[in-house]
């Protein structure tokens, strides 16, 4: 009897990984907008009222910078926790 496939070759783990994936993405995009309104509060503060293009700039910078980070840290939560990373190293043994 063949054992069941590892990691994202497993339809079953492999719904379950990317819909974690697509939760912490949720949450991230939720940090962002977070982020990016603070920060415009804060320089709205600083400096006075802003032109459009400056909040434009702040959401794409910031709430840019912070969806990546949450990408990549979702990424490499899937990619360990179906087990690719250990499948790389065995394929160096």
């Amino acid at each position: 009897m063949r054992e069941a496939p590892p990691g994202l070759d497993d339809p079953e783990q492999a719904a379950h990984a990317w819909q974690r994936f697509r939760t912490i993405m949720a949450w991230m995009i939720l940090a962002a907008a977070v982020c990016s309104g603070g920060a415009i509060v804060g320089l709205a503060g600083a400096y006075g009222p802003l032109r459009l293009v400056t909040m434009l700039a702040v959401i794409g910078g910031v709430g840019g910078s912070v969806v990546m980070a949450g990408a990549l840290m979702g990424l490499v939560f899937l990619s360990s926790g179906t087990g690719h990373d250990e499948d790389v190293e065995r394929l160096h043994d």
